[in-house]
């Protein structure tokens, strides 16, 4: 009977999924499926053939895999490794290539011959990568093909790089890069202009000869694809669908690149559920915005139709259902986020007292404050609060290099005009020229640099929480140290930074902490600096008795909202607030127009900002609560032990 369930509750799913609780648990598993087969394969005297994949996505297996060696024992002198791909051209000792990664990562800590790696060239001279790849399809056959092989998958369904448009019967060749692989990896190379437009890879043929072939996808970032990969249509614009067509695949997710899946999302649609508040309201939000039916507008056949006549049969009739969610929605709307003074809160997702809070806003960016949540900062600020705002990072990387030139210039200027002697000043700025004509692709500034562009940001950061209505005592820049430090090594202690956060929570001890809650890049700045405050509170819980009566709100930045059943607390802005946070937002003018890093989104910070919060007014409108002009939304973190 559990085998039916499952079956019934993975009808969707085309091929097999395995869903690990994090990350980490699932590499372990598969650096021991790898490991197990090292061994067999040594007992029999063999060698053991893996293809190999390179991103963010198989670092820890890679990890695990070291540590087997260093500390079991495993021995990796019957290896054999051909990997997926390179970037073409690329030099060998080129930071970004693969050859690069997979020693920093494997090959340089493990016992394997030299002569047993493989990884594809990106030196060759153009005429020479047909035969190159017409040799690496023919050295794999010589080993028998692989025992298995790893893959991740990126945000256009790639895998490897067989890019939408690939054949099934591709094997290895030289190939274009989708726009969307290049400006994923543009980080690494400094801009999308410097991320090479083709690269050599293994094709979809070629994996599907593996004996073996497991892909890994971890993270919120992978779940729309992964939902696509595994329960859509075999299309050539995903060719990771192509795996459906294979007996010998697996995807091994965490929970949150599965998260999409529908016995995950929709789970009503393919089994029993245990109906529990919070799944109610989600799925009647999801149920009323498919049928684009207000709440209170859907009637029993829609429940039956969509698979929830459970939900009726346990907790109808239907009407009591929609009047319940109908108020749980319509009591996470305030026009007072810190509390309405003197009046019943029962209903209100903050408490009425004390009636004027100390308020602290930690934004991980110097803008992230008014772009994630201005209308509400301004909100608290005008309604009295003791508001803080703390800057955490000082954003340096955003700025750009003429900008940074433009301001050095007028400090020369400016100087000269008063008199003073400015030979110091112009020998800066000529070295900062001269640097900045030479300066490669992701290279790093030197610190008197990184020092003015935080300068730049930061007197951009005062501007906007002044014109917020802040006095410059509560204006703090942190400047955490990690920020600076990963861009040296990705290993770095996170103690100063805790601790730093510490003393300004204790100096201001506040009863609520609004926080960015973007989470889904696990190494991205905003879930860092989420992190830091949260260990920051859970020491501070130990000690001090305010952090007993310290909510802390999460506000998501100006690319995704939250989901509507999860919003705990939803701020209305009126046309004339919404201009206002327009205003604090231009305050930050480096990140006007063009700025260094715009995600996926061509839009400007202050567009993305204004139309996501606009879009939730819209959807709760269209769920059947009032209009308003935007609305920027919270959700609780739950801080008790």
């Amino acid at each position: 009977m559990p085998r039916l369930n499952l079956l019934e509750e993975t009808r969707f799913e085309k091929l097999p999924v395995t869903v690990y609780p994090d990350m980490l648990t699932a590499s372990k598993v598969v650096a021991g499926r790898i490991a197990a087969i090292i061994k067999k394969k040594a007992t029999e005297g063999k060698e053991a053939v893996l293809g190999l994949a390179t991103g963010a996505t198989p670092i820890v297996v890679y990890k695990e895999l070291v540590r087997l060696h260093t500390e079991e024992g495993l021995s990796f002198k019957n290896v054999v490794t051909f990997n997926l791909d390179e970037y073409y051209p690329m030099a060998a000792t080129a930071a970004q290539s693969y050859k690069v990664f997979m020693n920093k990562h494997l090959f340089s800590h493990v016992d394997i011959e030299p002569q047993n790696i493989n990884i594809p060239d990106g030196e060759l001279a153009q005429e020479d990568v047909a035969a190159f790849c017409l040799e690496y399809e023919r050295k794999i056959s010589e080993y028998g093909g692989l025992d298995l092989q790893i893959l991740g998958i990126g945000r256009t369904g790639h895998i490897g790089f067989n890019e939408p448009g690939s054949a099934p019967n591709s094997g290895t060749r030289l190939v274009s890069l989708d726009e969307l692989t290049r400006h994923d990896a543009a980080h690494d190379f400094g801009g999308k202009a410097n991320v090479p437009a083709k690269a050599i890879t293994m094709g979809i043929g070629t994996i599907f000869k593996a004996r073996e072939i497991i892909l890994m996808a971890w993270n919120e970032k992978k779940a729309g694809i992964v939902k696509k990969a595994v329960e859509g249509e075999v299309s050539a614009e995903i060719p990771a669908t192509y795996l459906q067509l294979s007996e010998n695949v697996e995807f091994v997710l965490d929970t949150d690149a599965a998260s999409l899946l529908t016995r995950f999302d929709t789970p009503w649609l393919v089994k029993d559920c245990v109906w529990d508040t919070r799944l109610i309201k989600k799925a009647v939000i999801w149920l009323a915005k498919t049928l684009n039916k207000p709440i209170l507008k859907l009637t029993e056949d829609d429940y039956n139709a969509n698979g929830m006549a459970q939900l009726v049969i346990q907790n109808g009739p239907v009407y009591n259902i929609n009047i319940d969610i109908f108020n749980k929605l319509q009591h996470t709307i305030t026009g007072w986020p810190g509390g309405k003074p003197n009046a019943d809160d029962s209903q209100r997702p903050e408490r009425a007292l004390p009636a004027k809070k100390r308020v602290i806003l930690f934004s991980p960016h110097p803008d992230d404050d008014v772009i994630s949540m201005g209308g509400t900062f301004i909100r608290l600020a005008d309604q009295g609060h003791d508001v803080h705002v703390a800057y955490q990072t000082s954003g340096n990387n955003a700025v750009w290099d003429d900008d940074t030139l433009r301001f050095v210039e007028f400090s020369v200027d400016m100087a000269k005009a008063q008199g003073d002697n400015t030979d110091k000043q112009q020998a800066s700025y000529n070295e900062m020229r001269e640097f900045f004509k030479t300066k490669s692709p992701n290279q790093r500034d030197p610190h008197y640099i990184e020092t003015i562009k935080g300068l730049i940001r930061k007197g951009e950061a005062i501007a906007g929480a002044r014109f917020v209505g802040l006095d410059d005592n509560h204006i703090h820049f942190q400047d955490l140290p990690f920020y600076d430090k990963r861009k040296v090594s990705k290993d770095v202690s996170y103690e100063a930074d805790i601790q730093q956060t510490m003393d300004l929570l204790q100096q201001v001890k506040p009863h609520q902490i609004f926080a960015a809650g973007d989470f889904a890049d696990p190494h991205g700045t905003h879930k860092t600096c989420f992190d830091i405050i949260h260990e920051a509170i859970i020491r501070l819980a130990k000690t001090e008795e305010w952090v007993k009566d310290c909510w802390l709100w999460l506000y998501r930045g100006a690319w995704f909202e939250f989901e509507t059943y999860e919003i705990e607390m939803c701020v209305p802005l009126s046309p004339s607030e919404v201009e206002r946070k327009r205003l604090a937002i231009f305050k930050h003018q480096s990140q006007k127009d063009r700025p260094v890093f715009p995600g996926d989104d061509a839009r400007e910070f202050w567009v993305r900002a204004e139309d996501r919060t606009s879009e939730t007014a819209r959807i709760y409108n269209q769920l059947g609560l009032a209009e308003y002009e935007a609305m920027e939304a919270f959700v609780r973190f739950p801080l008790a032990p």
